[in-house]
């Protein structure tokens, strides 16, 4: 026959009522001992805890506990001068370099740079379908530049162009303002062949 094993409750004690194999019912608990060992211990590492504190303490007092004064004969009183600790006085400032920066006049040459006797172009993408070229352009006039549609003969391709810049610093400008405004990814610049 199967046994069910989930609804199986846990025995039940049949001690009860029965001695115990000495013969007595049951033991009565034994009081808790006190633990000796662990309190002399700790009465023994704070006493040497105190001694050390002790010992550092006369230590910076600039007398130590261990040497005893030994009686001697002082041949003359001598005036004593107060020790003067380094530490609790107030650092004198040595760097001077805050002075010399603040002075300091910094002379920079900026080559000229080679004018280009070549204009520049920018090329913004390049679509087989006229109607993408065409939205490109689109969204470069909001933008407020002008761009062209250029589409070759015997080629599939429609490329928006941008130009002719006399600088490559002015193509640079207008190609950051358009990926900042999101209007295109990237631009190709380089020189106009035309």
């Amino acid at each position: 026959m199967a046994k069910d094993y989930v609804r199986h409750s846990k025995p039940k004690a049949k001690s009860k009522g029965r001695p115990a194999k000495g013969g007595t019912r049951s033991r009565a608990p034994q009081p808790r001992r006190i633990p000796v060992l662990p309190i002399i211990l700790l009465i023994m590492v704070a006493a040497a805890l105190g001694y050390l504190i002790y010992i550092i303490k006369g230590a910076a007092d600039g007398r130590h506990p261990a040497s005893a004064p030994v009686a001697t004969q002082a041949p003359a009183p001598q005036v004593q001068r107060p020790v003067v600790n380094p530490i609790d006085q107030k650092p004198v400032e040595k760097w001077t370099y805050i002075e010399q920066l603040e002075n300091k006049e910094v002379v920079v040459q900026v080559p000229e740079a080679a004018e280009s006797t070549r204009p520049y172009l920018m090329q913004c993408g390049s679509f087989r379908s006229a109607a993408q070229a065409e939205q490109l352009k689109a969204k470069i006039a909001f933008q407020g530049l002008v761009a062209q549609v250029r589409h070759k003969s015997g080629s599939s391709w429609h490329r928006v162009i941008l130009g002719p810049y006399d600088s490559k610093r002015l193509a640079e400008q207008h190609k950051h303002q358009l990926i900042r405004a999101k209007a295109v990814s990237d631009c190709a610049i380089w020189f106009w062949e035309g």
